[in-house]
């Protein structure tokens, strides 16, 4: 259990406020975008950041002990879901509803497993679902970087990307009873804070300086 190995000390709950600052601040900026000029990658945008806001706050009042509910399993799934759709939307539309049916699938996968009574125990689903997403995440800015479709600066989602995913496979290893390389439940849960901040930060600063 979660509990039993590392209480929420006020530093982090310090820098899951600033994530919240963060992400509020992305959400007017998305919001203002959307208003100027309705785009569906906005909306998935929105929502990656409006979970993000949501699962910091739930994380400062509640300690850790709401990674152990399958509601936030499945919820802060949304964060990853919303980015990886976004830049496909974004930057090649073609593979839009390719993406939305295997990612919508993938968060199905996980409802059923973290609410129901199959697979409940070492089920892949969460591991994968990461692993897609965070895939998607890490190689659509370089490409679109690449092909001139975005500023460099936009790399920095992929620097974004590469810690959310490293995190959430990790976090969803652990949960399943397992542990991927070194990140060790007393190392994710260390790190955990810090890192949700930095992705916050180089999204941020990859969604707002590399357009």
């Amino acid at each position: 259990m979660y509990e039993t190995i590392k209480a929420m000390t006020f530093l982090d709950r310090g820098i899951l406020l600033l994530t919240g600052f963060i992400a509020i601040y992305m959400l007017f900026i998305l919001f203002k975008k959307q208003k100027e000029k309705a785009e569906t990658e906005n909306i998935f945008f929105i929502i990656s950041f409006a979970v993000l806001l949501v699962s910091g706050l739930i994380l400062i009042f509640t300690n850790w002990d709401s990674l152990l509910s399958p509601f936030v399993a499945v919820v802060a799934g949304l964060i990853p879901f919303g980015l990886a759709l976004g830049l496909i939307k974004k930057f090649y539309p073609k593979f839009f509803k390719l993406y939305l049916v295997v990612l919508t699938i993938g968060l199905i996968m996980i409802a059923v497993t973290k609410f129901g009574n199959v697979l409940c125990q070492g089920s892949i689903a969460l591991p994968v679902f990461h692993a897609i997403a965070g895939l998607t995440i890490f190689f659509v800015p370089i490409c679109a970087v690449k092909s001139g479709k975005a500023k460099p600066a936009y790399i920095n989602v992929t620097i974004g990307g590469t810690l959310i995913g490293l995190g959430g496979i990790a976090l969803a290893f652990i949960k399943n009873g397992g542990q991927l390389l070194f990140f060790s439940p007393l190392i994710v849960l260390t790190i955990l804070a810090p890192l949700l901040f930095l992705t916050a930060l180089f999204f941020a600063l990859g969604l707002t300086k590399g357009e």
